[in-house]
């Protein structure tokens, strides 16, 4: 308890619980997307089982760190090209989150969403379904997520106490970004898109090029508020009196 004393711990767990927020963002949109072609009464359930999967999967991460590491070594090559088993999960839940985010955009656009009301009602194993597609995304993101808090410190109470702190904030933020998105069509397009581009980056991740992600998380800032601005004109113009 001695490096709580020093003010080096307190900047590293700062530091270290803000990214883990923010690369839990991508986290929340996808269960907010997917809890949200359950029944109303099981949306809440399912991101709260949702993310304290992710809690778990993440402690147990930290806790064997040694095995993590151990999967960024080379077990396969093609063409002299060596890919680890991080390499192979990343590639595998990239074209899972493009191949998923793709399918809900056209339906979407095609206007034969699986999530309208009646088909929530109709299907009684949609929340397994659901449930299994957030724990196999929680075990891609926790990988990214643990890998970040190794590189920032060495020190397993730290890394255990961010992860719990960033889940628990998630926790508390999930329902009203879950409300925000299911209320506009465009947002939840937006963010379908952006989880595109995090199923690209991982790809690309995998094959040893670094993205910084500064850059994609600004580029996905900008256009969000950008389209809450394009939200606000649109009800100003509803309300304008004809």
């Amino acid at each position: 308890m001695e490096i709580f004393l020093q003010s080096e711990t307190w900047i590293a767990l700062i530091t270290l619980t803000f990214l883990e927020i923010v690369l839990g963002i991508d986290n929340i949109i996808f269960i907010s997307i997917v809890a949200g072609k359950l029944p109303q009464h099981q949306q809440k359930r399912a991101r709260l089982i949702g993310l304290s999967l992710a809690l778990i999967t993440r402690i147990v991460l930290l806790f064997g760190i040694t095995w993590l590491v151990g999967l960024t070594e080379a077990v396969l090559s093609i063409y002299g090209f060596d890919l680890s088993w991080r390499d192979i999960i990343l590639i595998a839940g990239g074209l899972f989150l493009i191949a998923k985010s793709t399918s809900e955009i056209h339906h979407k656009v095609e206007g034969n969403e699986e999530g309208n009301d009646e088909s929530k009602v109709k299907a009684p194993s949609a929340f397994g379904k659901a449930l299994f597609q957030i724990v196999v995304l929680d075990i891609i993101f926790s990988f990214d997520s643990i890998l970040t808090a190794v590189g920032l410190t060495n020190q397993l109470m730290l890394m255990v106490i961010a992860v719990i702190v960033s889940i628990l904030v998630m926790m508390i933020f999930a329902g009203a970004i879950s409300d925000f998105i299911a209320k506009h069509p465009t947002l939840q397009v937006l963010a379908l898109s952006f989880l595109i581009l995090i199923g690209f980056m991982l790809g690309i991740e995998a094959f040893h090029f670094h993205v910084p992600k500064g850059y994609i998380y600004f580029a996905v800032f900008f256009s969000l508020v950008v389209e809450v601005i394009n939200i606000r004109m649109r009800k100003k113009t509803i309300k304008k009196p004809q």
